[in-house]
């Protein structure tokens, strides 16, 4: 892997960048589609490919349960698996360890618990996390972590932080003898200090990338802008920066602002099949009765395949009736609107006007922080 910066907002952090791999070239900054178990529910990797997405995001904990990594191994690999021939970056699985496992136990070798599909017992250490992506041959893998809970005290996110950076020596010698890119994740809590403390070790060690965990976990937005905005700028700036499972469109506006270059979250595809639309105007509720019988667009100033064929009221009959192809639809919009969110950005950076487009964005949302 290889990352260059190819331009900066005069005024601040935000920057546009290119992240070469062997699967292809992606432009940051980048939001990321998330497919859990090998899949971006409800779409095709063709369909993905018209949306505009250069990464999808893969999930070490879902796939090493079901089918298991040795089994994706056998069959080619995941890319080969899915049919997407483009880059996929995997979480180690921390965090779905701590939010969906029954732990038993956290120790020094890694996470004892219980398979929330068959009650399995499973370790997840940092060889075995890098293993499992090894196995599943993604182009960038993440470091083993602990996803610091949240409220903590600060005696135990300095406990869980420190815990993190040993599990980061630990994934970073093995992951030797791969051509697959490794990034450590910056833990820390909402405490500043820890953060920049388990930073700075995360450079001794030595990454392709650096990223932010634990954010959006129940802290409030305060909080989190807080940190991203502290931290972000201070990652090394020859690296991709990325922040893990965040968020809203507006997050997203000031992540890059912070100079994040990577994002990625369940948000556009969960929110698409619960019938929550984003809009240049703000959030649509497609099951609003006052839906049944406009004839208008999601959005009249998107030109996703949805809003090109389709109208609200048709789009509240599929989702009322459960029709699977309201899944499909939604999806398809809420993913064009988070893609041309950052296309959009990138040109306002190349340009030298991020903030003047930030301003209008804003503008148009209502001048809320995020949505």
């Amino acid at each position: 892997m290889n990352f260059q910066v190819l331009s900066q907002d005069g005024g601040g952090n935000a920057r546009t960048g290119r992240i070469q791999t062997s699967r292809g070239a992606i432009d940051t900054p980048i939001f990321m589609p998330v497919g859990t178990a090998g899949s971006v529910k409800s779409l095709s990797p063709d369909e993905l490919e018209t949306l505009g997405a250069t990464i999808i995001l893969g999930n070490t904990y879902h796939l090493c349960l079901r089918p298991g990594d040795e089994r994706v191994a056998r069959l080619g690999g995941l890319h080969k698996f899915m049919g997407w021939n483009h880059p996929i970056l995997t979480d180690s699985g921390g965090f779905q360890v701590f939010s969906l496992a029954r732990i038993n136990k956290i120790e020094e070798q890694g996470v004892q618990f219980q398979s929330h599909i068959d009650g399995s017992r499973r370790l997840l250490s940092p060889e075995i996390a890098v293993g499992i992506q090894k196995n599943l041959g993604s182009d960038i893998m993440m470091s083993f972590d602990e996803c610091t809970p949240y409220p903590v005290t600060y005696e135990y996110a300095t406990e869980s932080a420190k815990r993190t950076i040993r599990w980061a020596k630990r994934s970073r010698e093995a992951s030797k003898g791969t051509e697959q890119a490794l990034f450590g994740i910056v833990q820390g809590s909402i405490f500043p200090d820890l953060r920049e403390m388990c930073l700075e070790e995360l450079v001794q060690i030595g990454f392709d990338g650096y990223a932010i965990g634990s954010l959006s976990v129940g802290e409030s937005k305060e909080q989190m802008m807080e940190i991203m905005n502290r931290i972000a700028p201070r990652l090394p700036a020859d690296a991709p920066r990325y922040v893990m499972g965040v968020g809203t469109p507006g997050d997203l506006v000031e992540g890059v602002r912070a100079g994040v270059d990577m994002f990625d979250c369940v948000m556009p595809t969960r929110n698409a099949r619960n019938g929550t639309l984003f809009t240049s105007r703000g959030t649509l509720n497609i099951k609003n009765s006052a839906c049944s019988d406009d004839q208008s667009p999601i959005d009249p100033d998107c030109g996703c395949y949805t809003c090109r064929r389709f109208s609200r009221a048709y789009l509240r009959h599929l989702y009322m009736c459960r029709e699977l192809l309201s899944y499909r639809l939604n999806s398809i919009h809420n993913l064009y609107f988070y893609l041309d969110l950052m296309a959009q950005m990138r040109a306002a950076i190349t340009r030298g006007d991020f903030e003047h487009w930030r301003q209008g964005f804003y503008a148009g949302m209502g001048s809320e922080l995020s949505i």
